[in-house]
C-alpha cells in the first residue's frame, strides 16, 4: 500500500496544478435561433429533450434541443397580459413534477392595474404538445408591488413536491418599507406553497412543516426572509441545496444558501456588513453569506446552478453563476465543511441575464440583448499527464452530496469498451470497497458508495480505465 501512499500525494498536486491551468470558454449552443430578452431557461423534464426559454415581453419559446437545426416555436404568448419593461415581465418557469402525466406547468409575470406580481398555473394543449392552453391559466397568488423594481421572478419545484418562489422585497432603493424584515408580507422572501393540496379559499395549500404555519401574524407561505431581490436561485439535483443570489444595494452582492425559517439579513445587512444603521448593527441570529464580492467585480448578481453534466467535468459539483453587469462568470465550491473558494471562469463580455440546465444536466447562459443562449465547450484538460503525453480520456466527477452520511453517488466516463475498476481508499492506503471491476461499455455511469461502518474523515476513490488512472477525495462525516 506504499506505493498508493505516494499516489494520493502525486493525485492532490496534479489536482493543484490541472485547476490553475483549466481554460473556459463559451459557444453559441443555438446558432440560428435568437430570443427578446431571454430571463429564463427551463425543460419539462418529461424526456422529449426540448427546451423552453422565456421571453421578458410575454412569451415562452419551444425547441428541440437535439436538432440544432430546429427552429423555435411559440409555446405560450400572455404577452397581453404582462407589464413588461426594466425588471418587469414574465420572469419564471417551473414545470410541474408529474408534467408528463398532467401538463401543468407555472409562471411568475407582472401584471398592471394594479402593478402585482402574479404566479398562476396553465396546460399544455392536449392536441399538440409543443403548445399551451392560454385559456387555462389558474391563478395561484397575487402580491401587489409597490414599485417597478425587484421582483424577484424565479420559480421551481424542490424535491419535496413543492413549488418555490422569490419574491424581491418591493423595489425602490433601501427598502424604504422595511419588507425584508417584515413577515406579514412575502415581499422579501423564497415563498414555497403546496401546489397540488388547495386549502380553503385558496388554490394552493400551506406545506405543514413550513416555519411560520398556523402563524397568526406572519404569511404562512414564507419559506425564508430578508432577501433584498433574489432573482435568480436553483435547486440542487443532486443535494437539494436552495441557492440564491441576492443582488445587493450598492456595496456587496452575496450567495445564500437557503434553509428554512431563516432570515438573511437585509435590510439591517447587506452582504456581510451592515445596512441600517450603517454601523454597529445586531447581526444576532441572521443567517450571513456563504460567499460576496464588491461592486469592482460587478453589480447586480445572477444566480446559477451547481454543475453536474458531462462537458466540462472539472466544474463538477460546482456552483456557477455570473454578474449581468460585468458579464463575469465564476464558479464556487463550497461543501458545507471546508471554507468556500471562488474561481472566476471567463468574462462574457455581455450581459448575463439567467442560468438554465436541459434534461442531461447540461448548463446554459442566456445573453440578455441580444438574445443569445451560450454553453461551456468541452474541455481540454491541461494536466500534467498531459503535458508528459498521456491523454486524459476517462472523466471522473465530484461525488454527490459531499460532505456525505451514510451515501454518496460517484459519477465517471469511459470513452471505449474496457475493463474498469472503481476502489475507494482510506487516508492510510488502505482499500475500504471495490466498487466496480468489470467490463463497462462506453458511457456514463454511476456506483453508490455505503459509508456505514466506516469512521468520519477522508476518503479517496480512484478509477481505473484501461492504462489511465484518476482520483478524487469525498468527506464521510458523521
Amino acid at each position: 500500500m506504499a506505493s498508493f501512499k505516494v499516489f494520493v500525494l502525486a493525485f492532490a498536486v496534479t489536482v493543484v496544478f490541472s485547476a490553475a491551468h483549466a481554460q473556459y470558454e463559451l459557444e453559441n449552443a443555438y446558432p440560428n435561433l435568437t430570443f427578446s430578452q431571454p430571463v429564463d431557461f427551463q425543460h419539462a423534464g418529461d424526456g422529449s429533450n426540448r427546451v423552453f426559454v422565456v421571453e421578458q415581453q410575454g412569451m415562452i419559446k419551444v425547441f428541440d434541443n437535439a436538432d440544432t437545426s430546429s427552429t423555435a416555436r411559440v409555446f405560450l404568448d400572455i404577452a397581453a397580459k404582462v407589464l413588461s419593461g426594466g425588471e418587469l415581465g414574465l420572469l419564471g418557469l417551473a414545470f410541474h413534477p408529474d408534467y408528463e402525466m398532467n401538463g401543468y406547468f407555472f409562471v411568475n409575470y407582472t401584471a398592471s392595474t394594479p402593478r402585482r406580481t402574479v404566479v398562476a398555473r396553465f396546460e399544455v394543449s392536449s392536441p399538440d404538445p409543443d403548445a399551451a392552453d392560454p385559456a387555462s391559466e389558474l391563478l395561484l397568488l397575487e402580491v401587489n408591488q409597490p414599485f417597478q423594481n425587484h421582483n424577484g421572478g424565479q420559480i421551481g419545484f424542490g424535491p419535496d413536491g413543492y413549488l418555490y418562489i422569490s419574491f424581491g422585497d418591493g423595489g425602490s432603493g433601501g427598502d424604504p418599507q422595511g419588507h425584508g424584515q417584515n413577515l406579514s408580507s412575502v415581499l422579501g422572501s423564497i415563498a414555497r406553497i403546496d401546489v397540488d393540496n388547495p386549502s380553503g379559499q385558496l388554490n394552493y395549500g400551506i406545506p405543514p412543516d413550513n416555519p411560520f404555519t398556523g402563524s397568526l401574524t406572519a404569511r404562512e407561505e414564507i419559506y425564508a426572509y430578508g432577501l433584498r431581490n433574489a432573482w435568480r436561485f436553483s435547486i440542487d439535483s443532486a443535494s437539494g441545496r436552495i441557492w440564491a443570489a441576492d443582488v445587493g444595494q450598492d456595496r456587496i452582492e452575496e450567495i445564500d444558501l437557503i434553509e428554512k425559517g431563516k432570515n438573511y439579513g437585509w435590510k439591517i445587512m447587506e452582504g456581510t456588513l451592515c445596512f441600517s444603521p450603517g454601523t454597529g448593527c445586531d447581526t444576532s441570529g441572521l443567517a450571513l453569506p456563504v460567499w460576496e464580492y464588491g461592486r469592482s467585480l460587478g453589480n447586480s448578481v445572477t444566480g446559477g446552478y451547481v454543475y453536474r453534466g458531462a462537458r466540462v467535468p472539472e466544474l463538477g459539483g460546482r456552483y456557477v453563476y455570473g454578474d449581468f453587469g460585468s458579464g463575469r462568470i465564476w464558479a464556487l465550491t463550497y461543501d458545507g465543511v471546508n471554507p468556500p473558494t471562488n474561481e472566476q471562469l471567463l468574462v462574457s463580455g455581455f450581459a448575463v441575464s439567467s442560468f438554465g440546465v436541459d434534461e442531461n444536466k447540461e448548463l446554459y447562459i442566456l445573453q440578455y440583448s441580444p438574445g443569445r443562449i451560450h454553453r461551456f465547450k468541452p474541455s481540454v484538460p491541461t494536466s500534467v499527464e498531459e503535458e508528459v503525453g498521456i491523454p486524459i480520456v476517462s472523466r471522473l466527477l465530484q461525488n454527490y452530496p459531499n460532505p456525505f452520511n451514510p451515501s454518496t453517488m460517484i459519477e465517471f466516463f469511459v470513452p471505449v469498451d474496457g475493463p474498469v475498476r472503481l476502489e475507494v481508499y482510506d487516508m492510510s492506503g488502505e482499500r475500504v470497497a471495490t466498487l466496480a471491476d468489470e467490463e463497462l461499455p462506453a458511457g456514463r455511469h454511476s456506483r453508490r458508495f455505503l459509508g456505514s461502518g466506516l469512521a468520519t474523515g477522508i476518503y479517496v476513490y480512484r478509477l481505473t480505465a484501461g492504462a489511465q488512472i484518476s482520483a478524487r477525495k469525498m468527506i464521510l462525516t458523521k
